[in-house]
């Protein structure tokens, strides 16, 4: 199924998409999507549920994140062949791992919002995994067992700040709605088989990137097996599984946002994503 939240910034409540396309309340089945919430067990609930008597919602309602008081988001860096390329990296012999902020989350067409300063705002159309199970130790062959679904998430970077400034990524990767996330949260039943989705993304209409989940290094089992050595995975956790070639910083001159620009994402079967650049004002 295709799980969302729907409504004003802070007020978010939970919903799903039907078989034909509406929007469904789930207020009165589930308070929310979050982590005590998104899990395996629970999700599965849900999807045996008749929606025919859930109210359908106004299709211009706004869309939050899919997953509501995320706990931690965390990120793979490098993970596409290509990409490493195009950033004249080696390909990591392990998953190069990072955090995101949890105040970056925003819903998938919330605008992105250059930070003061920014020079080198950059776009990167990602797989998400949603944690549905506390995982430790988990073997390769155990790790999708682990999934409650997938999303399509923006992990916008400010490079100046993640490259040049010294320490770690975080810096370049956490301000506020470089996060987007969503539209829906798609349980791997319906999502299919997480190496094999097309992931594209758009400037201004362009399209800058174009590829598959194919040409990761290193696959959803085996980021999921990897980290569960390191730390506890727990329900609601987000992971951020790497981006394709096709980023501005890679570009040849370089290209970075401005404000106006308008940037258009969708990984296949998992939504589309819309977003306008603005200036920070506050």
């Amino acid at each position: 199924m295709k799980f969302l939240r729907h409504g004003p910034i802070g007020s978010e409540k939970p919903g799903c998409l039907d078989y034909e396309g509406n929007i469904r309340d789930l207020s009165a089945v589930i308070a929310d999507f979050t982590p005590e919430t998104v899990t395996c067990e629970q999700l599965a609930a849900l999807a045996e549920r008749d929606l025919s008597d859930l109210p359908i919602i106004d299709p211009a309602t706004r869309i939050g994140p899919c997953v509501g008081a995320a706990r931690n988001f965390y990120a793979v860096g490098l993970n596409y062949a290509r990409h490493a390329r195009e950033t004249n990296n080696p390909e990591p012999k392990e998953p190069v791992l990072f955090s995101k902020s949890t105040s970056s989350i925003c819903g998938p067409n919330d605008p992105i919002i250059l930070p003061r300063g920014s020079e080198k705002t950059d776009w990167e159309v990602e797989l998400g995994i949603i944690i549905g199970r506390p995982c430790s130790y988990v073997s390769q062959e155990e790790a999708l067992d682990y999934v409650a679904g997938f999303c399509t998430i923006n992990d916008v970077s400010e490079r100046a700040y993640q490259i040049e400034r010294g320490g770690q990524w975080i810096k370049g990767k956490s301000a506020p709605n470089f996060g987007p996330l969503g539209p829906w949260l798609v349980t791997p039943d319906e999502a299919g088989d997480p190496q094999n989705l097309g992931l594209s993304l758009s400037v201004n209409g362009e399209t800058v990137q174009n590829s598959s989940t194919a040409d990761m290094i290193f696959s959803v089992a085996e980021i999921i097996s990897y980290m569960s050595g390191f730390m506890r995975l727990m329900p609601g956790d987000i992971i951020a599984t790497g981006t394709p070639e096709g980023v501005g910083l890679g570009l040849t001159p370089p290209r970075f946002l401005s404000a106006g620009d308008i940037v258009e994402l969708s990984v296949e079967g998992l939504g589309t994503q819309r977003q306008t650049v603005v200036a920070n004002d506050q």
